[in-house]
């Protein structure tokens, strides 16, 4: 599995706000202080409810106990490892600026882990189907379908009104992208900007280009100037996610939409079908992406685009692990 890195707090950030409703935003998901930042108000730590209320837990140093999901790749599949298959974990802490916000430049924050425990669920197989197992893989491997993740980061600098980000990707295609834009100052753990933060920029052109063909047919052009023309790119957190015309939701709205929220999501499989139980035959090319501004950057950002693949674990009878990529 791949190292981790800064980037990888993005990976936890969009798939939690993306892949769950209220119902789980405002219950369990607050075991791991999940609370909405107020559209908005993102950086500021007063008026921001969400800030406010993780606030509350760690008001005067006190301690504050968590339980989430550890967001791998491997722990996103639903198949049980065999035994005896050596599995070590390594994690590692984020910076200060993805998990605290402070309205000043403070020096002497620190986040002290006082005590961590892993839960994890194992299994009793009966000796039958243990049997069966072995005798199984003494002609093949057990595969496991995963979905990988990738980050990818790439700087866009002041006073800049249109770039092409080319070889996003090169080699297999993601089936699913993600593209948001933060700013550079954030991204690189300033305490006083909240790095969540995903503003459109004034924005007014997006396109993607796979191997020459656009994605989408027509290109998202949205205007945020007055009351704000943007449906088409909100729309894209549905279709791309594929939970539009569904019971189904993120709790983002209309309104909160640019306001700290700005996303943008695009499904790449052959059948739009990125989130079905089946898969579409591998695809090996290159991914661009072309963005305008209606005016030239007042700072620098970061554009972030977030890509799921399709891929194969393997385990052989001696437990030896492979993969079908390159990490």
């Amino acid at each position: 599995m791949p190292i981790p890195t800064e980037t990888e707090t993005f990976q936890r950030y969009i798939e939690t706000l993306l892949n769950y409703g209220p119902e789980a935003k405002t219950s369990y998901l607050t075991s791991a202080l999940w609370y909405d930042d107020s559209p908005g108000f993102m950086d500021d730590c007063v008026n921001n409810v969400g800030a406010t209320r993780r606030r509350v837990f760690t008001a005067d140093g006190n301690e504050v106990e968590l339980m989430g999901h550890l967001h791998c790749d491997l722990f996103n599949q639903e198949k049980f490892l065999p035994n005896g298959v050596e599995m070590r974990l390594k994690l590692v802490r984020s910076k200060s600026g993805f998990n605290v916000m402070s309205a000043a430049q403070l020096e002497n924050v620190r986040v002290r882990i006082t005590d961590a425990s892993l839960l994890v669920r194992k299994v009793k197989i009966s000796p039958p189907v243990l049997i069966a197992h072995s005798r199984a893989l003494e002609k093949t491997t057990a595969k496991f379908p995963l979905t990988r993740v990738d980050i990818k980061t790439v700087t866009i600098s002041k006073d800049v009104q249109s770039k092409t980000l080319d070889n996003i990707f090169l080699g297999q295609m993601p089936k699913r992208v993600i593209v948001g834009f933060v700013s550079n100052a954030a991204f690189n753990g300033d305490i006083r900007k909240n790095p969540y933060n995903f503003q459109h920029f004034d924005l007014n052109f997006l396109c993607l280009y796979l191997d020459g063909y656009q994605i989408p047919s027509k290109p998202l052009q949205p205007d945020f100037s007055g009351s704000g023309r943007f449906i088409h790119s909100y729309h894209t957190l549905f279709s791309g996610t594929g939970i539009h015309f569904q019971d189904d939701g993120n709790a983002i709205t209309r309104g909160d939409y640019p306001l700290g929220y700005f996303l943008t999501a695009f499904d790449l499989s052959p059948d739009l079908e990125a989130n079905a139980g089946h898969w579409s035959l591998q695809r090996n090319g290159s991914l661009r992406m072309e963005v305008r501004f209606s005016t030239p950057l007042k700072e620098t950002i970061n554009c972030i685009v977030y890509a799921e693949f399709n891929n194969i674990l393997e385990i052989d009878r001696h437990r030896n692990v492979g993969v079908d990529y390159s990490s």
